[in-house]
């Protein structure tokens, strides 16, 4: 289980989180929600150890993040970031045995072990074609397939990732999300779209300035009063046939009760 509790951090004067508390729960998947500058992607780095907060603290299982290697971090903890890999010259089985690195030292080699937990990242992903094929080459959605894959490759109890489907069209984006529910069992997500969130998370926690506004399921966190305060949006709400799914309008102009002149 990974906890946050009273999270401060912030990039010179301005302040980013201000007391985030929130408990990423094995065999679920947590969503994190919220407009741009909320915080979402901050709290993420968090979670992982790339970011230190300025108070507050992280914990693995009960013992602090600080206190973890990055090493053992990374053997416990999965990232799939926003990177510039789309250059890549490395082949789909070597991007995908760079997920092997934490179970590494120094010098070893990869051995037998190693290019089965590949093999069977792969193969999980749907991705085994794939493996002769060039990164660069590949689409969006068969990048991501091939990031999940590494992630995967870690053997680690959490995947965390980064906004997965920013870039890919609404297909690629289910898929993407349908593979993370299915094969990673415990990770935390950050989403830009509320109504992928509703579909594919279990537990949802809405971020506003740094603070949360609404934590729990996506029926309850998904509250249309509480979303068009946040996101400044109108919000009405259906739930046909799953979870609840959100339908966004401009707010109407607010009325003047100003008189004119004669």
């Amino acid at each position: 289980m990974i906890v946050a509790e009273g999270l401060h951090f912030g990039y010179g004067d301005q302040s980013v989180l201000r007391g985030l508390d929130l408990t990423a729960r094995p065999g679920r998947v947590l969503g994190l929600l919220g407009p741009n500058g909320s915080g979402k992607t901050t709290a993420l780095r968090m979670l992982y150890g790339s970011l230190r907060p300025h108070a507050g603290r992280v914990s693995l299982d009960g013992r602090p993040l600080a206190s973890l290697g990055p090493r053992q971090v990374s053997r416990r903890v999965a990232v799939v970031v926003q990177e510039n890999d789309a250059d890549s010259l490395l082949t789909v089985r070597e991007m995908v045995t760079l997920g092997r690195l934490p179970r590494l030292s120094t010098f070893q080699r990869t051995g037998v072990a190693d290019h089965r937990a590949v093999d069977l990242a792969l193969e999980r992903v749907g991705a085994s074609h794939l493996v002769r094929r060039r990164f660069a080459e590949l689409s969006g959605g068969e990048r991501q397939r091939v990031l999940v894959a590494r992630a995967l490759a870690q053997e680690s109890d959490f995947l965390l990732l980064d906004e997965p489907t920013n870039h890919l069209d609404v297909r690629y984006q289910h898929e993407v999300l349908d593979l993370v529910r299915t094969v990673a069992g415990s990770a935390v997500i950050v989403l830009h779209d509320l109504n992928l969130a509703a579909r594919y998370c279990d537990d949802l926690v809405l971020l506003d300035q740094g603070r949360v506004v609404r934590a729990g399921s996506p029926d309850h966190v998904l509250d249309p009063a509480t979303v068009e305060s946040v996101y400044g949006i109108g919000v009405s709400r259906t739930e046909l046939a799953g979870p609840p799914q959100l339908l966004f309008h401009p707010l109407a102009p607010a009325r003047t009760t100003e008189r004119l002149p004669a």
